[in-house]
């Protein structure tokens, strides 16, 4: 870690001293520990981080969320610095898509139009036509013409869940999310009988087993607003817990329980989003380190996708 910490510090007015001091914005995502969602300026899921950070006059930008997240905004900002509490704080969905086999796997689908997932790296959304976030898919696949060809990247369950919705034939990447993967089918069956009134809610990344049993199926804000406005009273939630808190928040009322994983641990939380603490949030504005830098020729030609994806999601 760089630099050490006082330990008599206040982390949480230190913070907001940085804040204002080098007018930087905070930015987190909903899987983020409760903690830092409370102190962020935005809190939200991919698609409204980047519409934040495509709007944001700071002149620092501190992202809480993954690697790929701190990206977008770095391509959206080019002349900002944007700093994240964690370099080391990844996606297994971006990992699990190299750029060098991405392409070689696109020279066999010339005249497809390439539709990428917003979990991936600068350098994929870099060859791609068209970027997507969960909350946004199924407009973005509605938006071309029926007699093109799609390729859909990387998330091969989100691809699935989409061709079910929309109809469409396309070519799937064989990636997925290792958090959404593990969610067990037959633990959350078990879970439901114990909990009858309880609704089940997931995010279409889980696998295809997992959603045949969901109440309702959404990105990380439609599952919010579904448990807001909705009248059951508990929620088997399956995807990653770090959105309880905002639930709580929300509708304090209900009940929330967190989807049971296939395994004994607690693998139904994201690793990378938990390597971000409050002490790294709070080091990285004090010492604007680590920061997030993406290659200009990649960063101009990734900017485009994702216009064109902001655009269609106004």
């Amino acid at each position: 870690m760089h630099g050490s910490i006082d330990v008599g510090l206040d982390l949480f007015a230190e913070i907001e001293r940085l804040r204002q001091e080098k007018k930087a914005v905070i930015l987190a995502h909903f899987y983020q520990e409760g903690e830092i969602q409370d102190i962020a300026d935005h809190v939200g899921d991919s698609l409204a981080l980047a519409q934040a950070a495509a709007r944001t006059d700071a002149e620092m930008i501190a992202f809480s969320g993954v690697h790929f997240m701190a990206e977008t905004a770095k391509i959206l900002n080019p002349d900002k610095p944007v700093v994240v509490p964690d370099l080391e704080a990844g996606c297994s969905l971006a990992d699990g898509c190299p750029p060098e086999l991405f392409s070689r796997f696109l020279e066999r689908y010339p005249d497809h139009v390439v539709i990428s997932y917003i979990n991936c790296s600068a350098a994929v959304k870099a060859m791609s036509d068209l970027i997507c976030t969960s909350s946004n898919a199924e407009k973005i696949v509605r938006s071309v013409p029926e007699e093109k060809g799609i390729v859909f990247a990387p998330d091969q369950h989100l691809g699935r869940y989409l061709i079910r919705k929309t109809g469409r034939d396309m070519v799937l990447w064989p990636g997925s999310c290792e958090v959404h993967e593990l969610f067990s089918e037959k633990k959350i069956v078990q879970l439901r009988l114990h909990h009858p009134d309880a609704k089940i809610i997931a995010h279409p990344e889980c696998v295809e087993a997992v959603l045949r049993h969901a109440d309702h199926v959404g990105s990380t804000s439609s599952l919010l607003r579904f448990v807001e406005e909705d009248d059951a009273e508990s929620y088997i939630v399956a995807t990653e817990p770090g959105i309880i808190h905002q639930m709580r928040k929300r509708a304090p009322e209900k009940r929330y329980l967190p989807a049971p994983s296939d395994s004994t641990c607690a693998c139904n939380e994201c690793p990378y989003m938990r390597k971000n603490t409050i002490e790294k949030l709070y080091l990285c504005l004090r010492d604007g380190i680590p920061e997030v830098t993406v290659e200009p020729e990649i960063a101009e030609r990734a900017l485009v996708p994702i216009r064109r994806m902001l655009d269609l999601s106004r």
